[in-house]
């Protein structure tokens, strides 16, 4: 008898749980999403030759990438910026004081992704476009100096962040560059824009704002402006640039393969990995025959 009533009970229980089993879930729209790198697979598989191993690879581009697109994902749902890129996100946010958890995790998004995205599985190091090796040399005085300096410069940065090789676009000269942290190499993420000048404005103009938040919108001085060169996006005492390279410092990168005191071996090797074509094109260098050139 008592068997009988535990079967009875059992069947029940399964007739009212199979319904569940079989009720699909919502699905999660993922509008942010890990990119897929050119070499993916093979970094999946192999790693980074002599850079990262396979393990390496997983934690400083699957696991960290998708933890930031997540957290873009869950602060942008529904929102105007769910569709935006991450280098618009970071442009958008980066003086907001309210929005800098979005800032951050959109900035960390897009420098991760150019690091990874300027690495070969195959050295390129002996050869390179003709006309970025020639200005490079003149640059750093050789390609052997500019290699020094980005890993001194990285090696000496006490913290983590990003060393960058930029291009300054009114001279087109290369200059070094660093962040910390999440921070942005882009000019237009180191000012404050805003599409009226308050300073010229009355209270009156804004009938919805109350004096107190006149009074606070005004003291924002516009320091951009809308005319000249001030309007592309560049502050007071900067100058405009386009990135072309970077090499990421933050622990969790090179922490796992090359140990607590790896990083200076971490960085001579992801040198000789660099895909030299890839900068070129960040650099807006047309077609051109390469040349072999020494880099270290």
């Amino acid at each position: 008898m008592i068997l009988q009533r535990t079967l009875r009970q059992q069947s029940a229980l399964r007739a009212v749980s199979t319904p569940l089993r079989r009720r699909a879930l919502p699905q999660e729209r993922q509008l942010h999403h890990v990119p897929a790198l050119t070499h993916g697979q093979s970094y999946r598989e192999h790693g980074i030759p002599g850079v990262l191993s396979a393990e390496g690879y997983d934690i400083a581009w699957l696991q960290y990438q998708k933890v930031m697109v997540d957290k873009l994902n869950s602060l942008t749902a529904g929102t105007p910026d769910e569709n935006a890129s991450t280098k618009s996100l970071l442009l958008k946010h980066a003086r907001a004081p309210d929005m800098a958890s979005l800032f951050n995790y959109a900035s960390m998004a897009h420098n991760n992704h150019f690091f990874f995205n300027c690495l070969s599985p195959k050295s390129k190091s002996t050869t390179m476009h003709s006309a970025l090796g020639s200005q490079l040399s003149q640059d750093f005085s050789s390609l052997e100096t500019l290699r020094l300096e980005i890993i001194a410069t990285a090696s000496a940065m006490f913290g983590p962040g990003f060393v960058w090789l930029v291009k300054i676009t009114h001279s087109n000269r290369f200059r070094l560059l660093t962040t910390y942290l999440a921070g942005s190499p882009y000019p237009g993420a180191h000012h404050r824009r805003q599409s009226v000048d308050m300073t010229t404005q009355s209270a009156r103009a804004f009938p919805g704002l109350s004096a107190e938040d006149f009074a606070r919108h005004s003291t924002v001085q516009n320091w951009v402006g809308s005319f000249g060169s001030s309007a592309a996006g560049v502050g007071p005492g900067g100058v405009g640039l386009m990135p072309v390279l970077c090499v990421n410092t933050w622990e969790h990168v090179w922490l796992r393969d090359w140990g607590v005191g790896g990083k200076k071996g971490f960085l001579e090797a992801w040198w000789n990995m660099v895909d030299w074509d890839v900068v070129a094109r960040n650099a807006d260098f047309g077609p051109s025959p390469k040349r072999s050139l020494k880099t270290n």
